[in-house]
């Protein structure tokens, strides 16, 4: 495969992941999400190795202090919430 053929479908992945990041983030600032579009989110920033802290007074230490559910590895997250 040469490589402008190569650069060129690297360029529509780079286009078609912007489109559906934007579709993702219209959907949910508009409250309309189906559970299904909030695990594709999920599932896209996971496999992209996003990842974040969780601080304080945050919405995300919020979220972590209703889940139903603990591992492991949210018991330190948890500590940081509930500093």
């Amino acid at each position: 495969m040469s490589e402008s053929t190569q650069e060129n479908k690297s360029l529509k992945l780079d286009a078609l992941q912007d489109l559906l990041i934007d579709e993702f983030t219209s959907r949910i600032q508009e409250g309309e999400a189906a559970p299904s579009l909030l695990n594709a989110a999920r599932q896209l920033l996971k496999d992209n190795n996003i990842h974040t802290s969780v601080s304080e007074g945050s919405p995300l230490a919020d979220l972590v202090n209703v889940l139903p559910f603990q591992d492991d590895d949210d018991e330190d997250l948890c500590a940081v919430a509930n500093e």
